[in-house]
């Protein structure tokens, strides 16, 4: 199985507590899957919702194909997200009753086909961002502490 990661949406795990991870495939146009491969996309604003049964990925940037004709995508259009009806039944399940979103965590390429992983979140509230930053810079300091005494032993 070759995976190739294009992006992360780091700014998702920044901003949500991820219950649970998901995998789906993207319907995408020719120029579409040439400007990812080349690395052009940002999940940064993105996110899934679900429509007549289906469920879409909105905001998602895809830079246009520079090669391309006239017939570029448009960077920013819904795309469809392809998983079976129990996934989406169960995802719109979730998502109605405990008040959760669905965020793009990853974007890459497996076996040759671009895929999306996809996280059912709930936002985190600022204290909760702010007690991340302060673990995150605890654990720096430790680490320049240890670093530091081991260069003097």
């Amino acid at each position: 199985m070759d995976l190739k990661a294009i992006t992360v949406n780091r700014k998702a795990y920044h901003d949500y507590h991820i219950l649970e991870t998901l995998e789906a495939g993207i319907a995408l146009t020719g120029t579409e899957i040439k400007s990812i491969r080349a690395g052009r996309v940002n999940l940064r604003e993105a996110y899934a919702h679900p429509d007549n049964g289906e469920l879409w990925l909105f905001n998602a940037h895809i830079a246009r194909y520079e090669a391309g004709s006239h017939y570029n995508h448009e960077p920013t259009r819904p795309r469809k997200l392809l998983l079976h009806r129990q996934q989406i039944d169960s995802l719109v399940g979730k998502l109605t009753q405990k008040n959760l979103t669905l965020v793009p965590l990853k974007l890459y390429i497996k076996d040759g086909i671009a895929k999306v992983e996809l996280g059912v979140a709930r936002g985190k509230k600022l204290h909760d961002k702010r007690e991340a930053i302060a673990r995150r810079e605890a654990e720096r300091e430790v680490e320049r502490a240890l670093k530091s005494w081991r260069q003097a032993h």
